[in-house]
C-alpha cells in the first residue's frame, strides 16, 4: 500500500522519537523509503523546526540561542579539481563559511568523472544544509541535469551558468564572466596596435568553450582579423607542436597570441624563445586564469577570473537561499575577471 509523504514523515518523527539521533541511511532503512526520499522529507521536517540536522545524522530539536545566519549550517562543495584555479574558490568559500559560523565540506568529482550525483549524495549524506556544485561539463551544452530537480538542500553552482532550457537553470549560480575576461584580452592587444589575435585553447572544459566564445564574439565587435584557433587536444603535452603552430602564425604576420591556460602559457614561453622568438617585441602573448602567471619567466599578463569572490559570494549568497527558501529570488550573479598587465605583452605593468 503506497502511504502519503505526510504518513511517511509521521513514521520518521516516530523512528527519530525512538532512536534518539538516526543516520539518514540508517533511517531511510528502517522505514523503507528511497534514501533520496528520506532526506526530502527530512530537509522539510527540519524547515519546519521538527527535526535537527548534523553530520548525516538526524535528532530532535532542542532549545538553541539565536546566533548568526549560517549558524552551524554545513554547506557542501562540489569541485572537479584541487591543486590549481579552484583553491583559490574553496579559499573564499572557506573563509566565507567561517565567518558566518558555517562550515565547508569538500568534495571532488574529477574532469574525467561521469557521476556528479554519486559524489554529491556522498556530502548530502554527511548532513550538508546546501550544495555549491561545479558539475562536470566537458562542453558548451551539459547533459543530464535533471538529478538536481531530486536534490533535498538547496543547491548553487559554482563557475557553471546552466543554459536556459537545462533543468538546472532555476538554480542560483556564482561565476566568472568568461566572456568579457576574453575581451578584455582582446581590447588591450587592440590598444597596443595588433590586428590579429592568436588563440590556443584546451577543448576540455566548460571554462575553455566561454573563453572560445568570448574570443569569437571580441574578434566580431572588434574588427579583428579571424584567425583559427589552435586546439590544445592533450594539455601539458603538446607544448612543443603548439610552439610550432604559434611560430608558424607569427612568420604568416599574427603578434599576439591569448592561452588558455596558464600552465599552456608557461610551457609555452620558454619554447617560443628557442625558436628566436622574444615577448613582447616578436609577439605579445596572455595567459588565461593567473594562477601561476606572474611567476614566469619573463612574467605573463594575465586575465585574472574573481576566484576568490566566486567562492565568497557562493556561500554568502548559499546562506541567504537556506534562510529565505523560495522567497529569494533566483540569483545568476556574474563576476567580472581583471586583466594584470606583465612584461609579456606589452603595456604598463602592474596595472
Amino acid at each position: 500500500m503506497t502511504i502519503t509523504a505526510e504518513e511517511r514523515r509521521a513514521g520518521i518523527l516516530d523512528v527519530v522519537r525512538e532512536l534518539g539521533t538516526v543516520r539518514v541511511m540508517d533511517l531511510a532503512a528502517r522505514i523503507g523509503a528511497a534514501p533520496i526520499t528520506v532526506r526530502r522529507d527530512v530537509a522539510a521536517l527540519a524547515d519546519q523546526g521538527l527535526l535537527l540536522r548534523s553530520h548525516g545524522a538526524v535528532s530532535l530539536p532542542h532549545a538553541t540561542t539565536t546566533g548568526p545566519a549560517g549558524q552551524d549550517r554545513v554547506i557542501g562543495m562540489l569541485v572537479p579539481t584541487i591543486g590549481s584555479y579552484f583553491d583559490e574558490v574553496i579559499d573564499g568559500a572557506r573563509k566565507a563559511a567561517t565567518a558566518a559560523g558555517a562550515r565547508l565540506a569538500l568534495g571532488i568529482a574529477s574532469y574525467e568523472s561521469t557521476d556528479d550525483r554519486a559524489q554529491a549524495d556522498q556530502l548530502l549524506d554527511s548532513g550538508v544544509d546546501g550544495l555549491l556544485l561545479t558539475p562536470n561539463w566537458p562542453g558548451a551544452t551539459p547533459g543530464d541535469t535533471s538529478w538536481v530537480r531530486d536534490l533535498p538542500v538547496p543547491a548553487l553552482l559554482v563557475e557553471r551558468l546552466a543554459p536556459p532550457d537545462s533543468a538546472a537553470a532555476e538554480l542560483d549560480s556564482v561565476g566568472s564572466d568568461h566572456h568579457h575576461g576574453a575581451l578584455l584580452a582582446l581590447h588591450h592587444l587592440v590598444r597596443l596596435g595588433h590586428k590579429s589575435v592568436l588563440l590556443a585553447a584546451r577543448e576540455d572544459t566548460w571554462t575553455a568553450h566561454q573563453v572560445r566564445a568570448g574570443y569569437a564574439e571580441g574578434v566580431r565587435l572588434l574588427g579583428l582579423e579571424p584567425q583559427a584557433v589552435i586546439d590544445i587536444h592533450r594539455p601539458g603535452l603538446d607544448s612543443e607542436a603548439l610552439a610550432a603552430q604559434v611560430a608558424e602564425a607569427v612568420t604568416n604576420g599574427v603578434r599576439a597570441v591569448l592561452i588558455h591556460n596558464d600552465q599552456e602559457a608557461i610551457q609555452l614561453a620558454p619554447l617560443l624563445h628557442a625558436r628566436g622568438l622574444r615577448m613582447p617585441e616578436d609577439v605579445a602573448l596572455i595567459s588565461y586564469d593567473d594562477v601561476f602567471a606572474a611567476l614566469a619567466t619573463p612574467s605573463l599578463t594575465a586575465v585574472a577570473p574573481p576566484k576568490r569572490a566566486v567562492g565568497t559570494e557562493a556561500v554568502e549568497l548559499m546562506l541567504r537561499r537556506i534562510a529565505g527558501g523560495s522567497e529569494l529570488p533566483v540569483h545568476h550573479v556574474r563576476l567580472l575577471p581583471e586583466l594584470k598587465v606583465r612584461a609579456s605583452c606589452g603595456g604598463e605593468p602592474g596595472r
